[in-house]
């Protein structure tokens, strides 16, 4: 909104300053600082709140080390980083940016799940919370409308550029030496000639079985992230922290997506408007470090699911939208592993169960920051280490840009 504001002051009435807000730089630095802001200032009124109304968190009794001691504190603290993301995008972004406007479908459609989680496990005392099988059926509704207007949109394009001899010039009455086209490519990592199109998985002619191929990805990566962020949010500090990482990496990927120059020089797909996408990445990452103020530990208040889906949601969508959903199990490696030592874990279960009569584990708990504690390792050393693989993974995933 203030975008729109100053862009009118410095047009109508040539404001000095005005100009600055049409620079992406600007408005995501504005962004992130007011987002950091609103989570510091009220993150403190919203835990006196919650703590008011006694929304505290349920534990159950694992045997973990200092894990009683949480009994009470405050969650449902997802409300403060939603709140910190929406309101610097509304803001500083332009609002009429498709992609902008799906992360922010995203982001409240997925935190309204995840609080109506969280409204079941604190109001309505039951544990177990939202049927795992309307969690679902959210999770895929919210994968089904943003893989339909990906596909669907005509202002979801990639823009490829025209050589143009260096002895020959374009005068400003030709035609532009781009098209913008539709198209389902997406990037390989460490490839050189990088560009998959999910057309080449249909067989046929008939343009549905794309839409349908490639919607039915989308799906699966909001839907396996979200609930990755969500089983990875067990710890204090745990998923605020890995989000803010992975945050950072996807906003460098959008700068340079929607920067014709340095699309250009590193051979990456140039997606006209996704540079927008960095005053919503940085909005995200402010909101997930100012968080940390009171979640590292010992916590002072929980995200909940409310906080937990939204992040992993956003992720996933702001990677789709910039065509390296496929560099996920690289830069979201936390989230994957913890994912996968559940699925291991309950897979081996069963299996030995029915084998031998009684079941085996492969980890001590899972997931698998669960088998560290189990393993009397501090719950601060184990956030720690996991950031640190995290930044390490972070690091890998740019070197994707160089790296073919």
């Amino acid at each position: 909104m203030l975008y729109y504001l100053f862009n009118y002051l410095d047009r109508e009435f040539d404001l000095v300053g005005a100009g600055v807000f049409q620079y992406i730089s600007f408005r995501a630095g504005m962004a992130v600082l007011l987002s950091l802001l609103i989570t510091i200032t009220f993150g403190e009124k919203l835990i006196n709140m919650l703590r008011n109304k006694q929304v505290g968190e349920s534990i159950r009794d694992l045997g973990l080390e200092g894990q009683m001691a949480k009994k009470g504190t405050p969650t449902m603290g997802g409300l403060i980083i939603i709140a910190a993301i929406v309101i610097p995008t509304l803001l500083f972004a332009k609002l009429e940016n498709i992609y902008v406007i799906l992360l922010l479908i995203t982001t409240l459609g997925l935190g309204a799940i995840g609080f109506l989680d969280d409204y079941i496990k604190v109001f309505k005392k039951n544990k177990e919370g939202l049927a795992g099988k309307f969690k679902v059926v959210g999770q895929v509704g919210i994968g089904l409308l943003v893989g339909a207007v990906l596909y669907f949109n005509d202002d979801v394009v990639v823009r490829e550029f025209n050589p143009v001899p260096q002895e020959q010039t374009i005068s400003v009455t030709e035609a532009p030496n781009y098209v913008d086209s539709k198209s389902t490519t997406t990037t390989i990592p460490f490839v050189k000639n990088n560009e998959l199109d999910y057309d080449a998985f249909n067989p046929t002619d008939n343009k549905w079985i794309t839409a349908a191929i490639y919607i039915l990805v989308v799906i699966f990566f909001v839907t396996a992230i979200s609930n990755g962020a969500n089983i990875t949010d067990g710890i204090d500090g745990l998923a605020a922290g890995t989000s803010a990482i992975i945050g950072l990496t996807l906003a460098i990927f959008a700068y340079i997506s929607g920067n014709a120059i340095f699309s250009d020089y590193l051979n990456v797909m140039f997606i006209p408007n996704s540079g927008e996408l960095v005053i919503f990445c940085t909005a995200f990452v402010g909101a997930c470090v100012g968080f940390l103020w009171y979640n590292s530990y010992p916590a002072q208040v929980f995200m909940g699911d409310t906080g937990s889906l939204s992040l992993g949601g956003i992720i996933a969508v702001l990677a789709l939208v910039l065509r390296k959903e496929l560099l996920i199990p690289v830069l979201c490696g936390i989230f994957v592993i913890e994912n996968l030592s559940v699925i291991i874990q309950v897979s081996y279960f069963k299996y030995t169960k029915k084998k031998y009569g009684e079941g085996r584990r492969i980890f001590r708990m899972s997931p698998l920051h669960h088998h560290y504690q189990k393993m009397e390792i501090p719950e601060a050393k184990i956030v720690t280490r996991f950031w640190i693989v995290g930044i390490l993974l972070a690091i890998i995933t740019l070197a994707t840009l160089k790296l073919r």
